[in-house]
């Protein structure tokens, strides 16, 4: 059955097959309609509300597209491998659980990719293996290689629709990228992708549009400092029901606060996976409302913080925070009455990390016209791009800028 839906970002999307439609409208991936793309940072750019359903739409129409654009080029695909690539990357992230990135290892200590294949086990088994293709592409054990790449790799079709989509969304238009002529660009070479040396541009664009995205909305202070906040409210309420505090909390979020779930338990036990495509923002938004009034003033300084946009203060550096400032941040909380294990979750420092493009991993390779296959950071005559690969570290200090 033929099917169209209209995206903001595309227009039309297509679905034309039966399987893929079977899947976008099943219950495990529906769930991803509750759970937010970029997590908390809707608190710096309001318009940032869309989802992980929108964005796997999205990331497999350019699947679609850039199969089509290869087979123009002479590369042969069936229609099964064209139809296996699209689920695979339809697929890619329905591990994802509530706030994306933000509480992955808080509430399980599993990742998302292995969650993510998990659950295209379950869904193969339910549609009698019609899925083995799509996993054996996801898993890059396919014999053709190049549609590994296309799903998880420094130029994947996931990327090229996430920085499109946040961009639209957080109205941040510097990240742009031009993603339809990147997928014309886009050749097979010795079963691996390889950009025309054309293409060279729209790659430096490309990876100066992930660098600065990441800084000014993955990584905004202000994002980060809500994101914190998030995670301790969780590992705060996580802590106080070990104490034996009880906290108001539905009976899904509350097996994951009540147990430390690792993959081996996962895999175990079917009640595992019951209870966590149960959850999504909603849930975490109905327990920190309820934690309001929870007693505790740790959590009630956090929750607050969140839900009154009382977001802590911070600091961005380039260099490591001296121990007497981060000491002066404690001993302020600490003449607020506040223990040495509570300030733990309102003194937070760390480094957070950025790299555009690793050249020893997945390299992006050019094909030159005069049919040498180099490194990007090679290829290219701009200075830029070997500036790109070089993995940037801000340290962060953030801190309650009222508490009463």
């Amino acid at each position: 059955m033929y099917k169209i839906i209209n995206d903001p970002i595309y227009g039309f999307v297509s679905i034309g097959s039966d399987l893929i439609l079977e899947l976008v409208n099943h219950p495990i991936f529906l769930r991803l309609t509750r759970i937010k793309q970029m997590g908390c940072s809707s608190v710096v750019y309001p318009g940032a509300q869309h989802t992980r359903f929108s964005h796997a739409l999205g990331a497999m129409h350019l699947m679609k597209s850039a199969i089509e654009s290869l087979a123009r080029k002479g590369t042969s695909i069936s229609a099964e491998e064209k139809e296996a690539a699209m689920i695979a990357i339809l697929l890619h992230d329905v591990g994802h659980g509530p706030f994306s990135h933000a509480l992955e290892k808080i509430l399980l200590n599993v990742h998302h990719e292995e969650l993510s294949l998990y659950l295209m086990h379950q869904l193969n088994k339910e549609m009698d293996g019609q899925l083995d293709m799509a996993i054996q592409m996801f898993t890059g054990e396919y014999p053709r290689h190049f549609f590994h790449q296309m799903v998880s790799s420094q130029l994947d079709m996931d990327r090229l629709d996430y920085l499109q989509r946040d961009c639209f969304f957080s109205g941040v238009i510097e990240g742009s990228v031009g993603a339809n002529r990147i997928i014309k660009m886009l050749d097979v070479h010795d079963d691996e992708i390889v950009i025309l040396e054309k293409g060279i541009y729209s790659i430096d664009r490309f990876l100066n549009a992930r660098r600065m995205m990441y800084w000014q909305v993955y990584l905004h202070r202000t994002g980060l400092a809500a994101e914190l906040m998030l995670q301790n409210i969780i590992k705060r309420a996580k802590y106080l029901i070990e104490q034996g505090k009880e906290l108001m909390c539905d009976p899904d979020l509350g097996f994951f606060l009540k147990n430390s779930i690792s993959k081996k338990n996962f895999e175990s036990d079917p009640k595992i996976l019951e209870h966590y495509l149960q959850l999504d923002d909603y849930n975490i938004w109905n327990v920190i409302k309820s934690w309001q009034t929870s007693g505790d003033r740790v959590l009630e300084v956090l929750v607050k913080g969140i839900l009154q946009r009382k977001l802590f203060d911070c600091e961005l550096s380039h260099e490591e925070f001296d121990q007497n400032k981060i000491d002066t941040v404690k001993k302020s909380l600490l003449d607020k009455n506040f223990s040495e294990e509570e300030i733990g979750y309102l003194c937070l420092h760390g480094k957070v990390s950025n790299a555009a493009y690793t050249s020893d991993k997945q390299n992006i390779k050019v094909k030159m016209k005069s049919g040498d296959i180099l490194d990007i950071s090679n290829a290219s005559d701009l200075s830029n791009i070997e500036a790109l690969t070089k993995i940037v570290t801000k340290y962060y200090l953030c801190q309650p800028k009222v508490v009463s």
